[in-house]
């Protein structure tokens, strides 16, 4: 057995990632517990000791909660996906390289003011880098630019109800500029373009979006949505093939543990759909 610990599966990326993993099966022949840490780190902790109870080999977790050093104490495998992992091995996009080119294509259709959407994202977790590389790569070229981290929430609903907000001040302050968005995930993207759709009943050309993961759901929404693919097939095979090779010498006589975590960065690659030129 393997467990994997999501925050979520509301979030498309956390569900496709989770459905990449489960079917792994037929390569690796290894079952999954999985568990949607959604409480806090008590929580997390008692869902870590009750996979351990049921003799996990190894462990991959997409959550924020714990932190790295904590993980590693368990003293079993364990692969970090898209979060700070200072004392365990991971697996991770480029997000610096995936957001330049989200900016950059925005900034060629002559966005008149580029907006980026996001949660408030600690620095030490890898998908800052998208907060960081907007914000360089806009005064870099010179493009008026506005960053909002107000997104929280922990249902779906909460979240949207913040994205309406979000989009309601952008459509007062900005109603006659041509408007390059770029979300922090596809979700939001999707929430955000509907609320569009909602609104004008097409989309309107003062608007370009941009999404992020390529989840099944930016292929799939009203209009497509043009996203930063983040290759999940390829994350979820580096992170088994990594976790298998630890789990593989735990189970030699004289087992040799990693001296330094393993880090992996998979390029992203940028997908152009409907809701750009």
């Amino acid at each position: 057995f393997i467990g994997i610990i999501v925050p979520n599966l509301y979030l498309h990326y956390y569900s496709e990632m989770l459905a990449q993993f489960l079917s792994s099966y037929r390569d690796y022949h290894y079952k999954f517990l999985v568990f949607a840490s959604e409480h806090g780190a008590e929580e997390e902790q008692q869902y870590i000791e009750e996979l351990l109870s049921y003799q996990i080999e190894g462990l991959i977790v997409l959550s924020h909660t714990l932190p790295s050093e904590k993980l590693a104490s368990y003293q079993i495998p364990v692969i970090a996906i898209e979060r700070e992992a200072e004392h365990i091995s991971s697996v991770n996009t480029d997000n610096y390289m995936g957001a330049l080119q989200a900016t950059s294509l925005l900034i060629r259709d002559k966005c008149d003011i580029l907006i980026h959407i996001n949660v408030n994202v600690k620095k030490s977790v890898p998908a800052y880098d998208r907060i960081r590389a907007f914000k360089e790569t806009c005064e870099e070229h010179h493009v008026p630019y506005h960053i909002d981290l107000s997104v929280e929430g922990n249902t779906y609903q909460e979240i949207l109800n913040v994205i309406r907000v979000i989009f309601d001040k952008i459509e007062s302050k900005y109603p006659d500029q041509k408007k390059g968005i770029f979300l922090a995930n596809d979700t939001y993207a999707n929430m955000f373009l509907n609320l569009i759709f909602q609104k004008y009943g097409t989309f309107p050309s003062t608007y370009e979006i941009v999404g992020f993961d390529d989840s099944p759901i930016a292929s799939e929404a009203i209009l497509p949505i043009t996203t930063v693919g983040q290759q999940i097939d390829v994350i979820a095979k580096t992170a088994m093939d990594l976790l298998v090779r630890q789990m593989d010498e735990q189970k030699k006589r004289a087992p040799k543990p990693l001296g330094e975590p393993i880090h992996k960065q998979i390029t992203p690659i940028l997908i152009r759909r409907n809701t750009t030129q």
